[in-house]
């Protein structure tokens, strides 16, 4: 390998091409301020900036919330058809009922809108009934149906 002289010079004096002081060696601790968060263009996130929520954690809360006809979470169900995360910290649901006169149409998504709520980062949560494609019990996870005894 060909090494020019300018460097040389950076090797020698610990500056790099710029006239600045470089290191190859790690920082040790209390060499200077932690690092917080970054962006993509190197720019400190903003003051208050929010993350998109967990999918998981949000899923986790979901499943918190049970049709109080059928012993099984409303996840396991297959209720739940979409849940959109936003960066700013927003939360979408479209979920559907088991049945068009189900005596918890007012009841559930409300449960379901709370719950998403309490996940960390959640800024805001929406929840809309959507009724196509119908439901049947071919969106219930295995899960629930072992626990339905519907195998």
């Amino acid at each position: 390998m060909v090494q020019t002289d300018r460097m040389a010079a950076m090797e020698e004096t610990g500056n790099g091409a710029d006239g600045h002081a470089f290191s190859f060696d790690a920082p040790s601790a209390g060499d200077g301020p932690a690092v917080e968060g970054w962006t993509p263009d190197g720019q400190p996130p903003a003051e208050g900036a929010a993350a998109v929520p967990d999918e998981e954690a949000v899923i986790a809360a979901i499943a918190t919330v049970f049709d109080p006809e059928i012993p099984v979470n409303i996840y396991e169900l297959g209720l739940i058809y979409a849940i959109d995360l936003h960066r700013d910290g927003t939360v979408r649901v479209e979920m559907t009922l088991t049945a068009p006169n189900c005596p918890s149409a007012q009841e559930l998504p409300m449960q379901v809108q709370e719950a998403v709520r309490t996940v960390p980062g959640v800024t805001d949560a929406t929840v809309e009934i959507v009724w196509d494609p119908p439901w049947d019990m071919s969106r219930m996870s295995d899960d629930a149906r072992l626990s339905l005894n519907m195998f």
